[in-house]
C-alpha cells in the first residue's frame, strides 16, 4: 500500500494547483480569455510546488520521501510549469484572433504592448534560459547552480507582471509564497544557515584518487547513521583554501560525540581539489539525509561499485552484521580498491559477511554472470550503490530474477 512519503508531493501538488485556480477562476469571460487566465495560474502553482521541493531540510525530505525524490520532481514540475506559462500568452492570441488577426498579433509582439507585457515575456525568457542551463550537465557545477537563479529572476519578473496588471493584494499570495520558498533555500542551503560547524581533524587515503576525511564537530554534532549521506562544504584552512560549495558525501564511519567520517571520490573540481584537504579546514555540514539501510532485517545482497563501497563501510563498521550478507564489490583495477585490507579484514571477523571482490575494467560490467541466481535472492533484500548506469542495470537483471520492487533499494546521487 502507498504510504504518505509516496503520496506527498502529488498530493501538494495538486493542493497547489488547485488553491490559486480556485481563488483567481473567471466567470463571464470568452473561453480562450478564461484558458489564459486558468493556465497562468496553474503554471504559478506548478512553479510554487517546484520550489518548495528545491528546499534542503532534513525533516522535509524525511516527510516527502528522501530529497533525490524531491529534486527529480522539483526538475519535471519546473519544465511542466514552464509549458503551461508558455501556452497563457498563446490562449490570449487566440482570444485576440476571434476579433481580427491584427489583435492578435498585437497580444504576441513586445514592440506593441507596456510593461505587463514586457514583463511577462522577460519572465518567460528567464524560466527559458533556467531551464536550458539545467539540462546542460555538462557545465561545470559552479556554473550550473549559479544559473539556476535564473529562476529566481523569472518569479520576480512574473511577480512585476502581476503588479503592472493591476491585481489586488489578496491574489499576490502565489508569486509571494514562491519568493518566500526561494530566499529560505537560499539562506537555510546555498548560505549554510541550516548548516553545522565543524572542523577536519584527520585525513587518510582510502584508495587511489579518494580520501577519508574525519570531521569534529564545533558544536551539538548531527546524528547520523549507517547508510545516510550529508551535504558539506569545506572552506579555509592553514594552508588550504576550499571551493565552498555544498556536495553530497556519504557518511564512511561513525564515532563518539557527533564525529563522523566521509568518503570523498575525486569526481569533479571541487571533489578532486579535496584530495588534498588538511586537519583544521572549517566545514559547515547539513543534514543527514536518506534511509538506505532503514528497516530490513533478513538476509542481504549488496552491491558496490567504485566509491558505491562507502556506506557498506559505514554499515561494516557500526558493529557485527545480523544477518547473512553477500557484498559484491566491483572496481576497475587493482589500483582502483577501497578500503582494500579493511574489506579484507572485516570479511575474516565477521562470519556472516561473505565478500567478493572484481576487478570490471573502465567500461559497463557485463553483470549478469556475477549477480546471485534466482534461487540465492530468494527472500533477501538488495541494496545498490555505485554509477547510476550500473544501478539500473543491476535493478533490471535482479527484477529478471524475481527480486521485488520492494526489496530494491538505491540512492543514485542524481541531484543535476
Amino acid at each position: 500500500m502507498l504510504g504518505w512519503r509516496w503520496l506527498s508531493i502529488p498530493l501538494i501538488t495538486i493542493l497547489l494547483v488547485l488553491a490559486p485556480v480556485f481563488w483567481a477562476f473567471p466567470e463571464g469571460l470568452p473561453a480562450w480569455r478564461s484558458a489564459a487566465i486558468v493556465s497562468g495560474w496553474v503554471g504559478w502553482g506548478l512553479l510554487l510546488a517546484g520550489l518548495l521541493l528545491m528546499i534542503r531540510e532534513s525533516w522535509l525530505a524525511d516527510g516527502l520521501g528522501g530529497l533525490e525524490r524531491m529534486y527529480a520532481w522539483h526538475h519535471w514540475l519546473g519544465m511542466l510549469a514552464y509549458l503551461v506559462l508558455l501556452f497563457h500568452p498563446l490562449a490570449l492570441a487566440l482570444d485576440g484572433w476571434q476579433e481580427s488577426p491584427a489583435v492578435a498579433w498585437a497580444v504576441l509582439s513586445p514592440a506593441q504592448q507596456g510593461w505587463p507585457g514586457w514583463l511577462g515575456w522577460l519572465a518567460l525568457l528567464a524560466m527559458m534560459a533556467g531551464l536550458g542551463a539545467a539540462l546542460a550537465r555538462r557545465l561545470p557545477y559552479r556554473h550550473w547552480r549559479g544559473l539556476h537563479h535564473l529562476f529566481s529572476l523569472a518569479v520576480l519578473l512574473g511577480l512585476g507582471h502581476l503588479l503592472w496588471l493591476g491585481l489586488d493584494a489578496p491574489a499576490l499570495w502565489a508569486p509571494l509564497l514562491a519568493l518566500a520558498f526561494i530566499v529560505w533555500r537560499v539562506l537555510r542551503a546555498d548560505q549554510g544557515w541550516a548548516a553545522r560547524p565543524y572542523r577536519v581533524s584527520g585525513v587518510v587515503a582510502a584508495g587511489e584518487g579518494m580520501v577519508e576525511v574525519a570531521l569534529q564537530p564545533l558544536g551539538q554534532g548531527l546524528a547520523v547513521q549507517p547508510g545516510q549521506f550529508v551535504l558539506a562544504a569545506f572552506f579555509d584552512g592553514p594552508g588550504f583554501r576550499g571551493c565552498g560549495e555544498f556536495h553530497p558525501f556519504t557518511v564512511s564511519d561513525i564515532g563518539p560525540e557527533g564525529r563522523f567520517s566521509l568518503g570523498i571520490k575525486a569526481l569533479g573540481d571541487c571533489t578532486g581539489h579535496l584530495q588534498a584537504v588538511e586537519s583544521g579546514v572549517a566545514v559547515r555540514v547539513q543534514g543527514p539525509f536518506g534511509d538506505f539501510f532503514a528497516g530490513q532485517s533478513g538476509p542481504q545482497f549488496w552491491l558496490a561499485g567504485g566509491v558505491g563501497i562507502t556506506p557498506f563501510m559505514g554499515r561494516l563498521r557500526a558493529g557485527p552484521l545480523a544477518q547473512p550478507v553477500r557484498l559484491l564489490y566491483l572496481h576497475r583495477d587493482a589500483g582502483d580498491v577501497a578500503y582494500d585490507e579493511e574489506l579484507q579484514a572485516l570479511a575474516g571477523q565477521q562470519p556472516l559477511l561473505s565478500l567478493v571482490t572484481v576487478a570490471s575494467g573502465a567500461g559497463q560490467p557485463d553483470l549478469s554472470p556475477l549477480l546471485p541466481a534466482a534461487g540465492d535472492l530468494a527472500g533477501c533484500d538488495c541494496y545498490l550503490c555505485g554509477p547510476p548506469g550500473m544501478v539500473a542495470a543491476a535493478v533490471a537483471i535482479l527484477r529478471s530474477r524475481q527480486v521485488a520492487p520492494a526489496r530494491l533499494h538505491f540512492e543514485s546521487f542524481e541531484f543535476r
